[in-house]
């Protein structure tokens, strides 16, 4: 395997949101090996940033479910694929019609949203918030959704049926869905950074614990999904290893470093 593609929350970052030791190692040693680590997220760029530079990554990871490409020595987007403006706003419209209550959170280079969206994770206090048509007045790499009264399971049905052929609807647990332009997921965006270094899917391994991992898993060469993934993530995987919490990555990544010694 000449690159190796990781899902963060749930996948490589355990339950308490740390990376352990073992991981760590592993990553390492896998880079040195000459394995490429691509960090490959549904979150947006600040906090994959962070941390990469952590984890010693370098080279570029794929954000916002393979809307925005970051360059990690620098820090910038080098590339994002944005949802049309028209088809935002009228996803918008017609969600509000169709689910009173219904709260949204537009993302870009940073995440911005509208009053009473709860978000599960810190943002910083100058995040920006207004309602979602005013934040749409400049093209957007994903929106994001929230009801407190639909389950995420629900709200995502009710997404792709309005959404149509129009725009990708996903979830990558939690409480939210995600909405990415048409054709924009993990899965494009790792096969185009593939194709640019000439790697072809059956020298790649990917790694996933969500529904939003699917395309990427079964575009790959090799799937893997952790034991507490969702089960029919788990259905798409041609290997499941141990969990998050138990090092299921780690576990995966040493052999394949193993096996590149062996070859030498």
């Amino acid at each position: 395997m000449r690159l190796a593609a990781i899902d963060l929350d749930g996948t490589l970052v355990r339950s308490d949101g740390t990376v352990s030791e073992r991981s760590r190692a592993a990553i390492r040693h896998a880079m040195r090996s000459g394995i490429e680590i691509v960090l490959i997220t549904a979150r947006g760029p600040r906090s994959v940033g962070e941390l990469a530079a952590e984890l010693g990554i370098r080279g570029e990871a794929i954000c916002s479910n393979g809307a925005i490409v970051l360059d990690l020595a620098t820090r910038e987007v080098i590339g994002m694929r944005t949802i049309e403006t028209e088809v935002a706003l009228a996803l918008v419209h017609a969600l509000r019609k169709r689910l009173p209550g219904i709260v949204f959170a537009v993302e870009r280079e940073r995440l911005a949203h509208e009053p009473g969206f709860e978000a599960d994770w810190p943002l910083p206090a100058d995040t920006p918030i207004a309602d979602a048509v005013a934040l749409l007045e400049e093209p957007a790499a994903k929106l994001i959704l929230r009801h407190t009264d639909h389950e995420v399971e629900g709200l995502a049905g009710i997404a792709e049926e309005i959404a149509g052929e129009s725009a990708f609807v996903s979830t990558s647990g939690g409480a939210y869905v995600e909405i990415s332009a048409a054709g924009v997921n993990k899965a494009s965006a790792l096969a185009e950074l593939c194709e640019e270094r000439r790697i072809p899917p059956e020298e790649v391994i990917a790694f996933g614990d969500q529904p939003n991992d699917v395309p990427m898993l079964t575009w790959a060469g090799r799937g893997v999904a952790v034991a507490n993934a969702h089960p029919d993530v788990a259905a798409f995987a041609e290997e499941v290893t141990t969990s998050n919490d138990q090092d299921g990555v780690a576990l995966v990544l040493e052999r394949l470093t193993a096996t590149c010694r062996a070859d030498r």
